[in-house]
């Protein structure tokens, strides 16, 4: 009984068919090779907007001097009244307290809706850029011979041979001459319906 399992099994196994009848060989691969850090440091767009972006966060670093330093004097002035006060403050200091509770988390929030805004902006810049660049990278590799392009921060190696990035960046350069370093303004969320409103009704 025992061999006729065995049999049985090599016969099942013989009679499969090979994998290599089913398989197709790839086809050797020719490699294009891109310098992006490159691209998105030296692109006309690029260094432009690059510059734009620097005076966004200079003007933020800016706001929150100006927001920052009054509170900081005021929250000085605060704990000598509270420390006088010996940490039983009457109606009036405990006005000023609450006051400047208010104004410094408003000043956090201006602060913060500004520093949301710029990390948008630099978002908006590299979308702009890499929905063009991808194209022009496909186009310039196949006109080139390429089956692949890969990315030259993570290759070990390639030689000067295999790059493209020259002709990618002439090519960005002249179709995308500069973008926009303002983000389109995000959608309000819709508005949730009041309890107890009925749906309105839909035509069959």
């Amino acid at each position: 009984m025992r061999s006729f399992t065995k049999a049985a099994v090599a016969a099942f196994v013989f009679a499969l068919p090979t994998a290599p009848a089913f398989a197709q060989a790839l086809p050797d691969a020719k490699i294009a090779v891109v310098d992006s850090e490159r691209i998105f440091r030296d692109c006309t767009a690029c260094k432009a907007a690059t510059a734009q972006l620097q005076t966004q966060r200079t003007q933020l670093q800016s706001l929150a001097t100006s927001l920052g330093q009054p509170l900081q004097t005021e929250a000085q002035s605060l704990q000598t009244a509270v420390t006088a006060a010996k940490g039983n403050p009457d109606a009036a200091l405990q006005t000023r307290i609450r006051t400047f509770e208010q104004r410094q988390q408003q000043a956090q929030q201006q602060i913060g809706q500004q520093e949301q805004q710029v990390q948008r902006n630099i978002a908006y810049v590299r979308e702009q850029i890499g929905t063009r660049l991808g194209p022009i990278i496909t186009q310039i590799a196949q006109q080139r011979g390429a089956t692949l392009a890969i990315d030259k921060g993570s290759s070990f190696f390639n030689a000067p041979a295999t790059e493209i990035t020259d002709a990618v960046l002439a090519s960005l350069n002249a179709s995308l001459p500069s973008v926009s370093v303002t983000a389109p303004a995000q959608a309000a969320p819709a508005a949730a319906p009041a309890a107890g409103a009925r749906p309105a009704p839909t035509g069959r």
